[in-house]
């Protein structure tokens, strides 16, 4: 039987998630053209397990965080129906395997987006958002190719409950500070996400269409980080206060009962 990497590369993910176990960077068997290919191996498969498509997430929209990985382009993940989390409840860290948080501005859609050039006409509202990201690779030692065919280092997510039009707000001005157990542990703004949230979210609709793909309305989409993540433990607490949004917060526990 001919070897190939693609499944190679699924299978190694996917055994991570289900044992919990890390695994070795999977760069070693696929280019950043093909790790989109595994990442819809993995999307097939959590479709087939009786999940559904929630919306999408967008990665690598700092420049720092750019410059760390040496790439210079941003990359998106899924977002499924099972990986959204309350506010007010723990969130158990017994199923992730080296997870961090980071703040961001989350667009909800109006309607389909078929033209990304009018991205604005097509939201429906903005809310603050905490991404809690994971990685199936040990010690986050990732490339561009790794972190997109591990779907872009998803995990969970918690959206704040202040839901802002854009008549009142433009996400490239907003300020966002995050504090965990009232320290301030990261700072950034609008400007931090590909110079606007919007530009993001403009460029993940663009290539989904290339992708035939395409945005939906209802779908949520995490815009980007506006500042630095941090790593999650058990006992901690993280808030976000995002300028027109208002905050979104977010506690940890081992287990949850």
């Amino acid at each position: 039987m001919t070897h190939d990497p693609v499944a190679a590369a699924f299978g190694r993910l996917r055994d991570a998630a289900a044992t919990g176990t890390p695994c070795t960077p999977v760069r070693d068997l696929i280019d950043d053209r093909s790790a989109y290919a595994v990442q819809q191996m993995l999307t097939r498969a959590r479709l087939h397990d009786g999940h559904a498509i929630a919306g999408r997430k967008i990665g690598l929209t700092s420049p720092a965080v750019q410059r760390q990985l040496g790439v210079d382009r941003p990359d998106y993940g899924v977002l499924f129906d099972d990986m959204a989390r309350a506010q007010y409840l723990p969130i158990a860290t017994d199923g992730l395997l080296q997870p961090r948080v980071e703040a961001e501005v989350a667009f909800v859609l109006a309607v389909d987006v078929l033209e990304p050039d009018r991205i604005r006409e097509h939201v429906a509202y903005a809310v603050a958002a905490l991404e809690i990201v994971d990685s199936r690779i040990a010690n986050w030692d990732i490339t561009f190719a790794d972190t997109v065919a591990d779907n872009g280092s998803s995990a969970l997510y918690v959206l704040g409950d202040h839901r802002v039009t854009l008549d009142h707000f433009e996400p490239r001005d907003v300020l966002m500070t995050m504090t965990a157990d009232g320290r301030t542990v990261s700072e950034g703004s609008g400007q931090d996400c590909l110079g606007d949230p919007l530009h993001a979210l403009a460029w993940l609709a663009r290539t989904a269409l290339e992708h035939g793909e395409p945005l939906r309305a209802g779908q949520i989409v995490l815009s980007g980080a506006l500042g630095p993540m941090i790593p999650v433990a058990p006992g901690l607490h993280v808030r976000a206060q995002i300028t027109g949004l208002g905050t979104v917060e977010a506690s940890f526990a081992k287990e949850t009962r």
